[in-house]
């Protein structure tokens, strides 16, 4: 709760009412239905046409503990995320961003500035073997918990534990984990979005069943096999498992269509043909237009009439007649006699009418790459393979993450990140086929264990390991570089930097009510709100939490200092607080002015005629009547 006085609206401080949102789009659907901001299951049931199935037994998928995840996934979140420039690398320039934090918080924070944003999502969350770390989602309190977690307060007990089998939720405890952050990041996807999750044997089934639930069984791509190593075995009693899956779903599948994959180099081998088309469609090679299939359709099966004579399939041919008489005529089929029997095949080009070459497909089997190279890669950026045990090849996540790759300003996120070699896939991805895709990166800072090498090479949580990484993999990126002009298909410069944000309570203080219900107590408290700004408040903190939390914007907005606005009648300002921004967000093409002195100054008002910004945003107790009267007729007035 925040308290203000009477002039200019407050500034919104919490997260999006999810469940509120769900039930106006329910209203819009329907409005009807509902009475009094409430869901009348009567009138829904009728609107539909009696459709409502309540029958005894139906299809269904739960676990114990499902009603708290979605409990959970509805309670807004009390948290920040607050800049830290002294990790980053370019931070003012940069695109690219590192959260460290409880994946679910920062999905919290993310969904009002990313919602419908992200083109692509790879995740390789804990596979819950019994060993894995299962994080602790507390359903009253989750930012205490984090806290503590993290150092932040005074913790009791073991926060981040494993999830045993002889816990007796062994797989509800998972599934009450994945839930909440899966739904959050389907709302981050694009329209035309995918998500690909990691998994192994042990919780496959469950995993789509949930997938199915959360993203509808309808928006299932493929379920990908992954054959991670080569060999090995030799001290297995039944089965080598050299395999894990990757599960693929669309954000809506129906207007996804067919996409492709960057060109193969190797498949351009095969376009060793030319025609009069050359110039614009390429070399082209030549497939059978017949289909051995089994599945008969009548439609596919008539005769192609070439030089007088009548062409049957054996069969079927591919495409319907239609199709087949447009290609006669823009000479696209080659027929050869061979016997007293005619073959047809078509042309397939290297480039489609546009100019654009044909992509590669997604393959439901992928033979490598091995576990072996994530190790690989380890072991060169930190000298020791072991510092972080069993990553994901970076160029397996980059095969993914090519989905993005017709789409330069694409934004790929992870958000069980990891030693982040999803970061590396995008910066080498982008370095390969140019563009300016860029990857938003989530990571708990979940503990090292004591004595560990990675302990010992002084990287006290797995958040460390990440950042290091990308550090790593710039520096050697621009060393690569060193002494080269730049590239000039780029229409801006290599992105080679990110900035990293923390979890953090926020900025603001939270009502918690008074333990003695008496009007002295009351006092007391309204006392400590007359400025709801926390002790050790930062200009920039602040800046960041309003453009997240209220007008939407994303981490990469730009904060630009207009200076100090200085009133004759009032002291020298020095403060680095009682000066002026400009926040603008380039996607969505807005901005604010905020200026968080003690006072604002009355020339503050002829400035905001100049800027005309969106809103203006400011302290309430900063405000006399007179200078809010006269900023509200300038612009939206918000205060805090």
């Amino acid at each position: 709760m925040v308290l203000t006085g009477n002039r200019g609206k407050a500034v919104q401080m919490e997260t999006p009412d999810i469940a509120g949102e769900q039930r106006d789009r329910l209203k819009e659907l329907f409005p009807e239905a509902l009475t009094e901001g409430r869901v009348d299951l009567e009138k829904l049931r009728a609107t539909l046409g009696d459709l409502v199935d309540e029958r005894p037994e139906r299809y269904t998928f739960t676990w114990a503990g499902k009603r708290d995840a979605i409990r959970l996934l509805q309670m807004p979140t009390r948290a920040t995320l607050v800049p830290c420039r002294e990790e980053s690398v370019d931070f003012d320039e940069t695109q690219h961003v590192f959260i460290e934090g409880d994946n679910l918080e920062v999905l919290k924070l993310l969904y009002k500035p990313y919602f419908g944003r992200v083109k692509m999502i790879y995740i390789d969350p804990p596979y819950n073997t019994g060993n894995d770390f299962i994080y602790p989602d507390n359903y009253a309190d989750p930012l205490g918990v984090y806290l503590q977690l993290t150092g932040q307060q005074d913790a009791k007990g073991n926060l981040l534990t494993s999830n045993p089998e002889t816990s007796g939720r062994y797989h509800s405890a998972w599934l009450s984990m994945m839930y909440p952050r899966l739904f959050l990041a389907r709302q981050l996807l694009r329209e035309d979005g995918l998500v690909f999750v990691s998994i192994d044997d042990q919780e496959v089934h469950n995993l789509r069943l949930l997938m199915n639930e959360v993203f509808g069984e309808e928006n299932f791509v493929s379920q990908i096999v992954w054959q991670k190593v080569y060999g090995g075995g030799a001290k297995v009693k039944q089965v080598v498992g050299q395999h894990e899956y990757v599960l693929c779903y669309a954000r809506a599948k129906d207007i996804l269509g067919a996409f492709e994959l960057p060109p193969d180099p190797e498949a351009r081998k095969r376009y060793t043909e030319k025609d009069e088309k050359h110039s614009v469609r390429g070399p082209y090679f030549t497939q059978p237009l017949a289909t051995t299939s089994m599945d008969l359709r009548p439609n596919l099966r008539f005769p192609i009439r070439w030089q007088g004579e009548e062409i049957w399939p054996e069969k079927q041919w591919q495409w319907s007649k239609e199709r087949v008489e447009r290609a006669l005529a823009d000479n696209e089929l080659v027929f050869n006699r061979q016997g007293d029997k005619w073959s047809v095949r078509y042309k397939q080009y290297l480039y489609d009418e546009d100019g654009r070459e044909r992509g590669s497909k997604l393959y439901s089997i992928l033979i490598g790459p091995y576990t072996q190279e994530g190790t690989s890669e380890i072991k060169q950026f930190f000298g020791d393979g072991k510092v972080f045990p069993f990553p994901k090849p970076s160029s397996l996540i980059k095969y993914f993450a090519s989905y993005a790759w017709d789409d330069e300003e694409a934004i790929i996120l992870d958000f069980f990140a990891g030693s982040c070699p999803t970061a590396q896939a995008v910066l080498e991805f982008n370095r390969e086929h140019g563009g300016n895709r860029r990857f938003i990166m989530v990571q708990l800072p979940e503990p090292t264990p004591d004595g560990s090498p990675a302990r010992k090479a002084g990287y006290e949580t797995i958040a460390d390991i990440g950042k290091e990484r990308i550090r790593r993999v710039i520096a050697g990126m621009r060393k690569e570089r060193e002494g080269q002009l730049p590239l000039e298909t780029r229409e801006r410069p290599e992105d080679l930097g990110f900035k990293v944000f923390k979890l953090a309570p926020s900025n603001v203080r939270p009502w918690y009510g008074v333990e003695e219900d008496t009007p002295e107590a009351y006092a007391r408290q309204m006392e400590l709100f007359i400025d709801p700004l926390v002790d050790g408040w930062t200009p920039e903190s602040v800046i960041y939490e309003v453009a997240l939390k209220d007008r939407g914007f994303g981490l990469n907005c730009r904060i630009e200092r207009l200076g100090r606005v200085r009133d004759p009648a009032q002291p020298d300002l020095q403060a680095p607080r009682d000066a002026v921004y400009r926040v603008t967000d380039p996607e969505r093409e807005q901005s604010f002015v905020i200026c968080l002195a003690d006072a604002v100054p009355r020339p503050l008002v002829q400035l905001l005629e100049l800027e005309q910004p969106d809103a203006f945003v400011c302290r309430d107790v900063a405000l006399d009547d007179e200078t809010a009267a006269n900023l509200a007729l300038q612009c939206r007035l918000k205060t805090i």
